[in-house]
This record gives structure tokens, sequence and C-alpha cells, in this order.
């Protein structure tokens, strides 16, 4: 146990009792705010079961409970994530999966614990949050608290910022989310230049989930390439593809996993989701005995989706590929009847999709921000 200051107390979860604590603290942070969605209780018990989460084949966490008077006041997550640092060689460890109490002395004390566990490990840059990668949930939202989250997308209270930020933690990045209402018929931008990409041979078709495995790998391979040149990219390893896929497949919409292709060959993907957050916030955290029942019920209301990926390979971006898959998206997801969608999200930083997106007459209207604190 780390003594903190002004009697909080800091710890490594350890055992049952341990990590069932960090796992409910959330509601009570929680407790009372209708724009929270409860997570699944049993998901993130597997997300953080080493035998698992393929992250831990060939990566590292810690996680630590923040403690007053025998009572839990925070939790977070000390990683090393060694993919991201084969990749960067920069000393940079990162901290995820935060929650506190409105305390500064609370989240100074877990953060000093994140940043010793790090520096432990000859790392000098503790980045986050990041629960546990940046293709998990990631950014600290900043705006728009009274919005619920789409689904995969993390949400906080307002104070955490101010928290944060006063320990020492600086901007180092953004995150953007983007909100659009399924048009009558596709926008003309989109319809001309999906035109355009049709005339150069581009096709775009449905997923064939009968040969899942091989679509999978159409899917490795552009997600691999597409966003390879993003900041803090990290490639999927195969077997994390393939479990985002199994942990996607109870909740995807068939129809709405596209592949751009031209000549035979895949030049890009995306991957829409309906946002089961409206579902799974009516388990209440707990699919049994009579979650899965409340689950049932409430998805045949949802009418909203996320882009949770779109990716198209280098040498064919703005040439129309994009809107191709934006313009079948939308056609799916009216005839579906679907109302709205988001689009996220997307680095500050990679402006020609921020110019896309923003002239296809998407509302940017959410932003997430990760932070650096050198140590």
């Amino acid at each position: 146990m780390t003594p903190g200051t002004a009697g909080v107390d800091v710890r490594a979860v350890a055992g049952r009792r341990d990590l069932r604590r960090f796992l409910r603290l959330p509601w009570r942070i929680y407790a009372g705010n209708p724009a929270w969605v409860p997570p699944l209780e049993s998901e993130r018990r597997a997300f953080l079961d080493r035998r698992r989460n393929s992250f831990f084949r060939h990566s590292e966490a810690a996680l630590f409970l923040a403690e007053r008077d025998g009572e839990t006041v925070g939790r977070i997550a000390a990683i090393e994530n060694r993919r991201h640092l084969e990749t960067y060689h920069d000393g940079t460890g990162f901290f995820g999966l935060f929650e506190a109490i409105d305390d500064a002395e609370v989240a100074r004390a877990l953060i000093d614990a994140a940043a010793a566990w790090v520096r432990g490990r000859g790392l000098g840059r503790l980045r986050g949050p990041m629960s546990l990668t940046i293709n998990d949930e990631c950014g600290l939202l900043l705006d728009a608290f009274e919005l619920p989250p789409v689904f995969l997308m993390p949400y906080n209270p307002p104070y955490y910022a101010r928290l944060l930020e006063g320990c020492g933690l600086r901007k180092v990045q953004d995150l953007h989310a983007f909100r659009m209402d399924v048009p009558a018929q596709v926008p003309s931008d989109v319809a001309r230049a999906a035109d355009g990409a049709a005339r150069d041979g581009v096709t775009v078709r449905k997923a064939d989930f009968g040969r899942l495995a091989e679509e999978l790998g159409r899917l490795h391979a552009v997600h691999s390439q597409a966003w390879a040149a993003n900041w803090g990219a990290v490639p999927l390893t195969e077997e994390e593809i393939a479990a985002l896929a199994h942990e996607l497949l109870p909740w995807a919409d068939r129809d709405l996993v596209l592949f751009a292709e031209r000549q035979g060959r895949t030049i890009g993907v995306a991957v829409t989701v309906p946002d089961f957050n409206h579902a799974i916030a009516a388990a209440r955290g707990r699919l049994l005995p009579f979650g899965w029942l409340r689950v049932l019920r409430a998805r045949r209301k949802i009418d909203s989706v996320r882009v949770l990926i779109l990716g198209v390979l280098d040498g064919r971006r703005h040439r129309g590929v994009d809107a191709a898959l934006y313009a079948r998206t939308m056609e799916e997801a009216r005839r579906k009847g679907y109302r709205w969608g988001e689009m996220s999200w997307i680095l500050e930083s990679n402006r020609p999709m921020l110019a896309v997106l923003e002239r296809f007459g998407a509302q940017r209207y959410k932003t997430y921000r990760i932070y650096d604190l050198d140590l």
C-alpha cells in the first residue's frame, strides 16, 4: 500500500474482492447521472481477465484502488503497451480506467501511483486516459455532458479535466465526434464523389459473414495500412481483430459492414454498429437474471448508429472511395429505419477527414482529450 496525502491510500488490486470494488466504483461516481450508461459488469470483468483479453499476450497493466477511511474513492490502471513502444520507441506508458470522486488529493494519489509504476518500468512519460489502448475506449470527455455516450465511447463527469490538469497533465491530442441525421437522400456532394469512384471501377459490397475468417483478414489488412500514419496508431494483431469481431458480432447489423473494392482488391472498409448503449442501459449493468430481456426489448427502439471504422488505403484516398462507403452506409441506415449516426472518433490532426465530414454536413458535437505527463 502506498500512503497518499490527506489520508488517501493507494494499493494494487489483489483478489476478487478488490476487483469487485474496482468494477463497482462507477456506480457510486455516477449515481443519479441520467447520461451515464452502466457497463455490463460481466464484459468489464472479461476485459480485465488476463486469460481472456489478448492485450495481455503482449503487454502489461496494473490496477490500483484509492481508499480513504476504508472507503473506495478512486481507481486507475497503469499500462505498459509494448506494441506502442515497439512502434514509437518513445518511452511512453499509459493510464486508463480512471474514476474518482471530486477530490484533488485522490486524483493526485492515483496519478502518482500510475506514474511510479510506469517509471519503474523504465518509461518517462504517462499518457491517457486510454483503457487499455488507443484501439479501446480513450480520451476524456470535455463537453456535451448532458448527452449519453454512444456504443463503445467513454463518458465522465465534467470535473475530471480539472482533476487531471491539476496533477500537471497537459493536452497532447483531441479527438472529435461528429453527428449527422440520416438524410432522406444522399447529399449531392457525397453522391457526386461516390459516382466518380464508381466510374473509376470502385464497388461497395456487404461483408460475407459466411466467410468470416477471410473477411477479417481483409479488414485487418486495410486497418493496418490505412491507420498507420495516424497519430498514436498501433496496428491490431490478428488475435485482437478476431476478439473485436467476437465482441461486436452479437451487436452487429450485418447490412452495415461494408467493403470497397477495385479490380478485385479491397481498398476500403466501413464498419457501422447500432448504438446499443440504448439497450445496454436497460440492463443496468447485469445481463442475468433479467438483463437480457430488457436488452432485447430495448434494442427494438434503437434509432441511431455509430460509424466505428472507416478507412481507405493510401493511394486511393480523396478519390471518392470514402464517399462511396458513406453513401452506401447512409442508404442502408435509412432503409433500416435509423434516424442519425455518430462518426467517432476523429483525430484533431486528421484534417483531411475533418474537412470531409464537415463538407458532408456532419456536425462536430463532442470532444475528447488525451493528456501527457512528463515524468
